[in-house]
């Protein structure tokens, strides 16, 4: 239980609002900001709403922020709200050394911030445990866009992932037991070995030139961008592109589109096509780290 932690959360999406339904079961005494239009459980005594001010902040246990964080200017994005969320250095200045602030990621000026202020920033899915189960509803998302954007089965299609990471790992799995030819590139040996004895078929990222000439589908995981405008060039007509690392992903979009390619950034998909599941994962990571030793493995 988490009756004696004052925890405020700021901004977000569908995976916030599951969040927010699980420390509210867990009695935590929660601060909303950017909830202007969702149901805010009013039937718990220890939940309210309020506007972003320095005062919420007295003596908090957590912050909260969507698994986007912030922007390098400290705006916070929300779907439940038009107001515009920044979180400025006034507003944390003052919170305990003991308060730790969670998000997915986070940009460099939140990083700077809480080091400033040392206070514990938590990057959530920087956790193998947390990123690994997040990985499997962006992996299901990124098959429903390619079924959604093609005109082929993805059964015995030629499907290219860029990257072998936790993401990478569970897409190509899943595709393979789809019945897809699963090329897979890599930066390092170990990957190409592991890629191998997987069944796939690994190819280094420095031949990717002409590795890209038969894929029906490319799937970017690395935040680097090699679909550039050679190697776009040398794609089939009807390759789709669906790059899946975070803004402003590997792909030259600009290209893709003067070409007739078609390119689609994808960043951010189990907060679009699996908000519950994923808000449950990220629950359950702030659950663990607001109540060491105990076991909360989904």
């Amino acid at each position: 239980m988490l009756s004696d932690k004052k925890i405020i959360v700021i901004g977000g999406d569908g995976r916030q609002k599951e969040v927010i339904r699980i420390l509210t079961e867990q009695h935590a005494n929660l601060i909303l900001v950017g909830f202007d239009t969702f149901y805010t459980y009013d039937h718990s005594h220890n939940t309210i709403r309020s506007k972003l001010s320095s005062p919420i902040f007295d003596r908090t246990d957590a912050v909260i922020l969507p698994v986007t964080g912030t922007n390098n200017e400290g705006l916070i994005e929300s779907s439940y709200t038009s107001e515009s969320l920044v979180l400025l250095e006034e507003h944390i200045q003052g919170v305990p050394d003991s308060c730790k602030i969670f998000t997915g990621t986070a940009t460099e000026y939140l990083k700077s911030l809480c080091y400033k202020h040392h206070i514990e920033l938590v990057e959530l899915l920087s956790k193998d445990e947390i990123a690994i189960y997040n990985s499997i509803s962006t992996a299901e998302g990124a098959i429903m866009l390619a079924i959604q954007n093609t005109e082929i089965t993805i059964h015995n299609s030629v499907c290219m992932v860029l990257g072998f990471g936790r993401i990478g790992i569970t897409l190509a799995n899943k595709l393979k037991n789809l019945g897809a030819k699963v090329k897979i590139g890599v930066g390092e040996s170990s990957l190409f070995a592991r890629a191998w004895e997987m069944g796939l078929e690994p190819f280094y990222l420095s031949d990717i030139f002409t590795q890209v000439s038969n894929a029906d589908v490319i799937f970017n995981t690395i935040e680097y961008k090699y679909l550039t405008e050679p190697i776009i060039s040398n794609l089939k007509t009807d390759t789709l592109i669906i790059d899946l690392a975070s803004k402003p992903g590997g792909t030259d979009f600009i290209f893709a589109e003067k070409v007739g390619i078609k390119a689609l950034l994808a960043s951010g998909l189990p907060g679009m096509i699996a908000p519950k599941t994923s808000g449950q994962i990220i629950a359950h990571g702030i659950l663990k780290e607001l109540s060491p030793g105990k076991d909360r493995s989904l």
